[in-house]
């Protein structure tokens, strides 16, 4: 009997996930080596970015002597005798808006209106908040006579200021290099003037899902069709781990079709993941184009679900090929291309936990397996207080892609255990 040309006539190795992941990071070299750089983008713009350098201070902030309330700037000798049933009255000379220049300056018993953010004026040494005051002459028309205010409480040299350093000082580290910025390191950038930052760049990654079955969600669907959904949850885990999708493709299994789905996705990628075609089958296209291209390697993972693995390139373009069974396609995201992703970017590595079964499971010899799972809400008790319970969800099958939704986590059951009791303990990867 003939052998099927796609079949290797020898043994293949399979490397245990933690080997296939130092495959990837070989394989990836040229992604890694890119990611490692800076590149400076706006700081609107560096949002879930990972910034490359670290961040001092150019200034310091506040950047003046300024109002933290609207109210008075007055000399705290002048209303130290100031209460509720004998209150101070001063002249005010002057109202200074945040924006203003500095006020006229503030001499013996007087005061000038400052609002929050407004400069002190020169002579003032703090602030009374206008609800500690009350109106006290208004203005001669005619500028003969200036209005009063009457303070109603003593305030203490500094109070209600905002001195220069308060916040920072020049040259302090305001954001380390390697923080993933949010919303409140943006802050911090632009109040310090900087318009942009230097940060890792994103790897541009196009995405081809594979099968004459598939048809895009909201499409009706002929017998045998199935709606199409790898393309979409692995653009969200690749955008979830700081990468940028440059294009989603859907390809039949056709050779000319798979081709230019390649084409398309390669454009202006640093890295083409596809998914499903990398099996054994008649109709594995993924293999068939690029398993014969030089440094391509299509073989077995010691693993369950996510078995068949693939590494080939296309036009110079690093190419992963993931199964295309959604649970088996997320599961090799998450377990073997996820950390090597994060570490390109330079984000901090999703850590593996502990939990407990809630109930017994069994695991084939030889392979790790990975179980979806839920966490329960609250910890177990017991001789370790404090680990959570973990439910595996449905079965091991990886078709059971709906089902996932209820999963939080997956347990990694060892290559060498058959079988677990309700009670023991496992290692958990977030979802």
């Amino acid at each position: 009997m003939a052998s099927h040309p796609d079949r290797p006539t020898h043994p293949v190795s399979r490397p245990s996930p933690a080997g296939y992941r130092e495959l990837l990071r070989t394989h990836l070299a040229p992604v890694l080596e890119r990611a490692a750089q800076s590149t400076r983008l706006p700081v609107v713009a560096c949002a879930d970015s990972v910034l490359a350098r670290d961040l001092l201070a150019s200034v310091d902030l506040p950047l003046f002597v300024n109002s933290q309330m609207d109210g008075y700037a007055v000399r705290s000798a002048d209303i130290a005798g100031a209460g509720p049933d004998s209150p101070v009255r001063l002249r005010v000379v002057g109202t200074t808006h945040a924006g203003d220049g500095p006020g006229p300056r503030v001499d013996d018993d007087e005061a000038c209106k400052v609002m929050t953010g407004a400069p002190v004026p020169e002579g003032a040494d703090c602030v009374v908040p206008v609800e500690d005051t009350s109106i006290g002459d208004p203005a001669d028309p005619s500028g003969g006579r200036p209005a009063t205010v009457l303070v109603h409480a003593p305030r203490a040299a500094g109070e209600f200021i905002r001195r220069p350093g308060d916040d920072v000082r020049a040259g302090d580290l305001v954001i380390p290099a390697g923080t993933r910025l949010e919303a409140r390191h943006l802050a911090a950038a632009a109040s310090l003037g900087e318009s942009g930052l230097d940060v890792r760049p994103r790897p541009r990654v196009g995405v081809v899902a594979t099968g004459a079955e598939l048809v895009a969600p909201g499409r009706p669907l002929e017998p045998g069709q199935i709606w199409e959904s790898n393309s979409i949850t692995l653009a969200a885990a690749l955008k979830a781990c700081g990468c940028e999708v440059t294009a989603t493709v859907i390809s039949s299994d056709d050779r000319d079709d798979f081709t230019a789905a390649l084409d398309i996705a390669a454009g202006d990628a640093d890295l083409v993941v596809t998914v499903g075609a990398v099996s054994m089958g008649d109709a594995e296209v993924v293999r068939q184009v690029l398993a014969d291209r030089e440094g391509a390697r299509f073989a077995p993972v010691a693993m369950q679900p996510g078995g068949p693995q693939g590494l080939s390139t296309w036009r110079d373009t690093p190419v992963v090929c993931l199964p295309g069974n959604p649970v088996s396609a997320l599961v090799s995201f998450v377990v073997l291309l996820r950390p090597v992703i994060l570490e390109a970017v330079g984000r901090v590595p999703v850590p593996t936990t502990r939990a407990r079964l809630s109930r017994a499971v069994g695991s084939p010899a030889g392979k790790t397996q990975y179980l979806r799972g839920a966490l329960a809400a609250e910890p177990s008790g017991g001789d370790l207080p404090g680990i959570p319970t973990v439910d595996p969800v449905s079965g091991p099958g990886s078709h059971l892609v709906a089902s996932m939704a209820r999963a939080d986590v997956l347990i990694e059951v060892p290559a060498d255990e058959t079988s677990l009791a309700a009670g023991d303990e496992v290692a958990v990867i977030p979802l």
